[in-house]
């Protein structure tokens, strides 16, 4: 089965463009979302990605109308090819069914594996300089509740390219401080880690 998916990012864009072209390709469902590209929830990206099955082809104007940044379309694209799932760009020639689109394919694989690369040696780097300053990667004690959801909040957003530093702490009510110390923490503690730091 074919499927569509438009997306415009305000109400003043126009998605007919879109529609028209995935229903000339043949698409027998579109689902249609006008929301913008940073916005995190998209209720009917969520609904699609549900209902696609083994074999089905997921059609879309550009491959940029699928996530808000560079990583969120990478793991989706591969997440969903990894189901069986073929996924075509009308108009930037992406076609995972054919040999260019593998090969995009394996290249987004490896930029994928290149940024958790890049994750662990921060990690390391992190650890090992805790260590050096005479500390060994112990946690960080007495953070409120309210401090806790900010650091799982920040986790998910830390490195969303769409977004700078200055936009990730002040969209929490930061201080360009405290965002540092915090992204530090994330470095080193998992998320299961970083639950326990909350007061008792």
């Amino acid at each position: 089965m074919k499927i569509g998916y438009a997306r415009v990012s305000t109400k003043e864009q126009n998605l007919n463009l879109q529609i028209e072209a995935l229903e000339k390709a043949g698409c027998e469902i579109i689902f249609k979302e006008t929301i913008s590209g940073a916005t995190k929830i998209r209720p009917e990206l969520d609904k699609m990605t549900t209902q696609l099955r083994k074999g089905d082809e997921l059609l879309v104007w550009r491959l940029d109308r699928l996530g808000r940044s560079l990583k969120h379309i990478i793991d989706l694209v591969l997440n969903l090819s990894d189901q069986g799932i073929i996924i075509k760009g009308l108009t930037d020639g992406v076609d995972t069914a054919t040999i260019n689109g593998r090969l995009f394919l394996n290249i987004m694989a490896s930029l994928a594996e290149y940024e958790r690369e890049l994750i662990r040696e921060r990690t390391k780097a992190g650890l090992e300089s805790a260590r050096a300053r005479g500390r060994t990667g112990g946690r960080p004690r007495g953070f409120t509740k309210d401090t806790i959801s900010k650091l799982l909040v920040m986790r998910s957003v830390y490195r969303d390219m769409d977004k700078t530093p200055e936009q990730i702490y002040k969209g929490l009510q930061l201080t360009r401080a405290t965002f540092y110390r915090y992204a530090k923490i994330l470095d080193t503690h998992t998320n299961d880690e970083i639950k326990k730091l909350q007061k008792k």
